[in-house]
């Protein structure tokens, strides 16, 4: 999750599944959801079950990432993807290759 943009479907399913477990959804019985998902998503601190919106955590996760690359020059990581992905330009700068990975 950390090195690749999950689909917005699959966090939607993800996200669907873990509801379902919480609200104690079976089959095609349906449970009163008492509390909406946005205040099970909001952090504990704020009174709420701290669950991630899986989304907005997989593109936070990518762009840490992005900062290691743009601040740590002197990295395995950063010297593998500039010579791979951006020889030419900067992290910023890169366009995406004819036979690039999903990396």
């Amino acid at each position: 999750m950390s090195c690749f943009k999950l689909p917005d479907s699959l966090c939607k399913d993800l996200g669907a599944l873990t509801s379902r477990f919480w609200w104690g959804q079976k089959k095609e019985e349906r449970k009163i959801p008492w509390v909406a998902w946005d205040k099970l998503c909001t952090p504990k601190t704020d009174g709420g079950m701290g669950f991630r919106d899986l989304r907005a955590f997989n593109l936070a996760l990518l762009a840490k990432q992005g900062w290691r690359l743009l601040k740590n020059h002197n990295t395995l990581f950063y010297q593998v993807f500039k010579a791979k992905y951006f020889a030419n330009s900067t992290f910023l700068e890169a366009q995406l290759g004819k036979r690039s990975s999903y990396a």
